[in-house]
């Protein structure tokens, strides 16, 4: 490749899942301290970030769709960097297939990317996969510094990495084992998030209630003094957590939804499928009868919680009365939201190889029977919110003059009109319910 001038835009396109996002959002940051700015929307920028998931289905293939789209009319194409977990599992063969790339970069290893970025404008490329989490959190720059705001809502890694070995997911390999990051540096973090803006902290992990720590003076904690903790923050109004595993859902995290006012009624607890003979070959570890008795716990410390899954159709082996043993799940718990997916083979995951597996037809049948249950729930969870009046963070501006969007406890979006701003916690009484939102009134506040 040859020398190139520095960059001065760059964008960041991030795929996936919420960590991805903050993955994103902090590339973001190290691009920023180097002088770098945000390419105007509909402009070319010099430095294109993809920073990909391996979950999507054909995902690779997709990471070279979307390099080619950034060749430009003249042959030209930016700096651009590939990120993230495809990286991490085909980084080599990225660099090989893909000569316009310059950089590729795993997701532990990305705190080094403006090392990186000063060779690629020598015309050098750079692989860099390594694995350590704990060095790439401590390189990174303090949130907030600067002076930069941040939204009404905002993400927070406590924890990455997984120990689990699901039999059909890379993310261990792409990843890494859980680490937990340290409390004090999460303390400090989400007290410059807050200073910045935030009105909202989602604590993220790839398991995410797996976190543990010791507070300031050497207790041990989990997630649920974490967020005791955080709670504490007196300009912090609400705090949520994704993603969890079922079989680390404590009973002190189970309490503290019942105990701590801004923890918010909701969870999200995959379980990705309700036949026992389908976990076990998941290697799930947990059965849908213990399952359902977290919820059951869950429900008994937040009656009103809102319940969120991810739930995996056609995996290797499944049969239609497993299937149904899914839909029968679905039915007992009544899920306001979901996730739901065609099982899709990942190189080096035990599951690839296994015997059964699902024809396409198969799966396409079964997922939109499953999700039409799922929306049928999910629509019935809103409907059962109208006539309620709650307290909405507002987020964004509508699409007609006048109106704002934000969520609700549960994490409903609502929409409603009235006189508002970003960041604002709004009461509102729900009065309309779709399959995606529900519309609200806006309360009269009374004169300050």
């Amino acid at each position: 490749m040859r020398q190139v001038a520095p960059p001065r835009t760059y964008r960041v396109k991030s795929f996936g899942c919420q960590m991805n996002v903050y993955d994103g959002e902090r590339m973001g940051e190290l691009l920023a301290e180097r002088g770098l700015s945000v390419a105007p929307e509909g402009e070319d920028a010099d430095l294109v970030v993809l920073n990909t998931c391996h979950i999507r289905e054909k995902a690779a293939e997709k990471v070279y769709s979307d390099i080619g789209r950034l060749r430009r009319e003249d042959g030209s194409s930016p700096l651009i960097a590939v990120a993230g977990c495809v990286a991490q599992a085909e980084g080599d063969e990225i660099m090989a297939r893909a000569p316009s790339v310059s950089m590729v970069v795993g997701p532990q290893a990305y705190h080094r990317l403006p090392e990186m970025l000063d060779r690629a404008t020598k015309g050098e490329r750079a692989t860099d996969t390594d694995m350590p989490a704990d060095a790439k959190f401590a390189a990174l720059p303090p949130r907030g510094k600067g002076g930069r705001r941040s939204g009404p809502t905002a993400f927070l890694t406590v924890q990455e990495g997984c120990d689990k070995f699901c039999t059909y997911c890379v993310v261990p390999y792409t990843r890494g084992a859980e680490i937990s990051r340290p409390y004090a540096d999460l303390i400090d973090e989400a007290a410059r998030l807050v200073d910045a803006g935030a009105r909202e902290i989602t604590l993220l992990g790839q398991n995410v209630n797996a976190w543990t720590g010791e507070d300031s003076k050497g207790r041990a904690l989990g997630l649920d003094g974490l967020i005791r903790e955080l709670a504490k923050l007196p300009d912090l109004q609400r705090i949520r957590y994704t993603t969890s595993h079922p079989n680390d859902m404590t009973e002190g995290l189970i309490a503290a939804h019942g105990e701590v006012g801004k923890l918010m009624p909701y969870l999200h607890l995959p379980v990705q499928a309700g036949s026992d003979r389908v976990l076990k070959a998941m290697n799930r570890s947990h059965t849908v009868e213990s399952y359902l008795k977290v919820l059951e716990r869950v429900r008994t410390a937040r009656p009103d919680i809102a319940l969120s899954g991810d739930f995996i159709v056609g995996f290797p082996g499944e049969t239609e009365a497993e299937f149904a043993e899914t839909l029968s799940l679905i039915d007992a718990v009544g899920y306001a939201a979901a996730f739901s997916f065609k099982y899709s083979p990942r190189p080096g995951t035990p599951a690839a190889t296994m015997e059964g597996q699902v024809a396409m037809e198969v799966m396409d049948d079964r997922l939109q029977r499953l999700q039409a249950a799922l929306s049928r729930d999910s629509l019935a969870f809103n409907r059962a919110s109208v006539g309620k009046t709650c307290d909405i963070l507002v987020e964004r501006k509508g699409r007609h003059p006048g109106q704002w969007i934000g969520k609700s406890p549960w994490l409903q979006s609502v929409h409603f009109e009235g006189e508002s701003r970003f960041g604002e916690i709004v009461t509102v009484d729900l009065a309309e319910a779709g399959p995606n939102s529900l519309a609200g009134r806006l309360v009269e506040r009374a004169p300050a």
